[in-house]
């Protein structure tokens, strides 16, 4: 079972036990920080031209997720100086409908640097830490849609900020 760490305010983990949602959420408050954003990213019963998914199988490359969730806190820290705690989780093994797979959780002074980190963290997360997905359902199973193709942290960061500006608002086309 996670537990939170006994100092420092990051906590990051892998475990095949289901993940302690409202621990996370409870952990990462600090006096100082009024802004808590926590995405749980649960196991759902279907995909992409794929109805009745009724189990998720996650498989990871364990020496590497540890280094990489770490590159990943650590630039958060860098791009975003005030953030209080951090938390990522995942699952590995088997994980059912309705179950998290994946936690992320961050507290900041204000609700802005909150959402953005988050967002960067389940993101790069995704991107970058070598973990695998196994869906089965109705007539089938197989490895995730499309191949994931992993990425180190600092080159996620310049595809991040790529997609940052094709998400801007059309208003600020000339400003690109």
């Amino acid at each position: 079972m996670l537990a939170p760490p006994d100092t420092g305010d990051t906590w990051l983990g892998l475990s095949p036990d289901p993940l302690p949602s409202t621990e996370v959420a409870e952990w990462v408050v600090l006096p100082e920080c009024g802004a808590v954003v926590q995405f749980s990213g649960t196991a759902r019963d279907h995909s992409t031209d794929r109805v009745g998914v009724d189990l998720l199988q996650y498989e990871a490359y364990e020496d590497q997720v540890e280094p990489r969730l770490l590159a990943i806190a650590a630039e958060m820290r860098g791009r975003w100086d005030d953030l209080g705690r951090i938390a990522m989780l995942h699952r590995v093994g088997p994980v059912a409908v309705g179950e998290p797979a994946v936690v992320v959780a961050v507290s900041s002074p204000h609700r802005g640097a909150a959402f953005e980190a988050a967002r960067f963290a389940i993101d790069t997360l995704k991107a970058t830490v070598p973990i695998w997905k196994r869906e089965r359902w109705q007539g089938g199973e197989s490895w995730g849609l499309e191949a994931q193709h992993i990425v180190d942290v600092d080159r996620h960061h310049e595809v991040d900020e790529k997609t940052d500006l094709d998400r801007q608002p059309a208003a600020v086309e000339g400003a690109r």
